[in-house]
């Protein structure tokens, strides 16, 4: 009995041991000063071939928007809202509304003052990857980009 149930243990778990998160954007980090105490954050997302993620600013009631969210620093002050490019914007069935979403790739931008003349910008951003046939789950993942002025 105790074979048996080894046998059906390493059946059913032995495949999920060698399973692999399904991931289909990566994400890079940067900073580009742009005045003696301003810079801008730059967040890309590589995204594969016939995936998408969606804007920012997505409408409620969809699918997962892609948010950022900026760790409390004394070094550093956000200055007003990520900046992303024109989205595409098309009328998705499996949401029953028109949807905004990027493919290839995207680089969302947050300007921050500086009140010296470097510091590290932390925080984390989540995001939900879609194909035409399924989404996968919300993803979440922190960041970390030096600044230097």
């Amino acid at each position: 009995m105790k074979k048996l149930l080894l046998v059906l243990v390493v059946l059913f778990a032995g495949p999920s041991a060698f399973a692999q998160i399904e991931g289909h954007v990566t994400w890079a980090y940067a900073a580009k000063k742009v005045s003696a105490t301003e810079a801008v954050i730059l967040l890309k997302a590589t995204i594969d071939d016939n995936w998408h993620i969606y804007s920012a600013y997505q409408k409620d009631g969809g699918p997962i928007k892609t948010s950022f969210k900026f760790n409390k620093s004394a070094d550093v002050m956000l200055e007003g809202k990520i900046i992303e490019p024109k989205p595409h914007t098309s009328y998705e069935k499996n949401f029953g509304m028109n949807v905004s979403y990027f493919e290839n790739s995207v680089v969302f931008q947050q300007k921050v003052k500086l009140k010296g003349k470097k510091a590290t910008v932390k925080g984390s951003l989540e995001y939900m990857t879609c194909n035409d046939q399924k989404c996968l789950p919300p993803e979440t993942v922190e960041f970390a980009v030096n600044v230097v002025l």
